[in-house]
């Protein structure tokens, strides 16, 4: 019993410093952050202000890129309805006011269903052109370019020469691209067609010795080398 009085005083005395630092400390703290305040609150207060109107700033320019993008979208919708019920001249109108006034990639894609719909008027050359245009245009994707050109090289074979086919696609014609299968069948039929079996021969037999080819292009590619061996040309 005569340990513990001493004990206990030692503990009370090291439990009133631990207190005294303890209050030290939160006194040097609210004196350090009021000092901190009273120099630098008009700087605190402007960013914290520049942090909510850059917030508030973004938000809005999140939902009016949704609500454009979301009416862009609902156009070309009309738009294609248009197409599909025969109605081409509402449709084009609609297809070339939102390659004016859309937003996102609607007005890429309405050049290229305008350039359908020219098409399927009998308007070779001006889809033709518009394909050919949209495949040029180095700021679209790559993706849409090469469908693009491939829309153009499509419509040449019957309406163009082998030299106007290859100048849209034979760049595309290269192991590794994406649409080399399409674009070898493009040239093949175009040399096919100006009678040059050689040169088609060449390109239908690149076409079945790539094994990444699709199977209905390959298909078709063996049907054409069929008809080419019947007519004594190059197999």
């Amino acid at each position: 019993m005569t340990l513990r009085g001493p004990v206990s005083a030692g503990n009370a005395m090291s439990d009133d410093n631990s207190t005294f630092v303890r209050e030290v400390n939160d006194d040097l703290r609210s004196d350090y952050f009021k000092a901190l305040w009273a120099r630098f609150r008009f700087v605190i207060i402007g960013a914290a202000i520049a942090i909510v109107a850059v917030t508030a700033g973004l938000r809005g320019w999140e939902y009016w890129q949704e609500s454009t993008a979301a009416k862009s979208g609902d156009a070309f919708l009309a738009a294609l309805e248009l197409a599909r019920d025969g109605n081409t001249d509402a449709a084009l109108a609609g297809f070339q006011e939102l390659e004016a006034t859309g937003h996102g990639s609607y007005p890429v894609l309405a050049r290229m269903r305008a350039a359908t719909v020219l098409a399927d008027q009998g308007d070779s050359a001006a889809a033709i052109s518009a394909f050919s245009s949209i495949g040029k245009d180095a700021s679209q994707p790559t993706a849409i370019r090469d469908a693009a050109r491939m829309r153009a090289a499509y419509l040449l074979v019957d309406h163009g020469s082998y030299d106007d086919v290859s100048a849209e696609v034979e760049v595309l014609a290269v192991p590794g691209n994406a649409a080399r299968h399409a674009a070898r069948e493009a040239l093949g039929l175009a040399a096919f067609k100006a009678g040059d079996l050689a040169k088609a021969s060449e390109w239908f037999n690149e076409v079945i010795n790539d094994n990444q080819t699709p199977r209905g292009v390959a298909n078709r590619a063996r049907v054409i080398l069929d008809l080419i061996a019947a007519r004594g040309g190059a197999s």
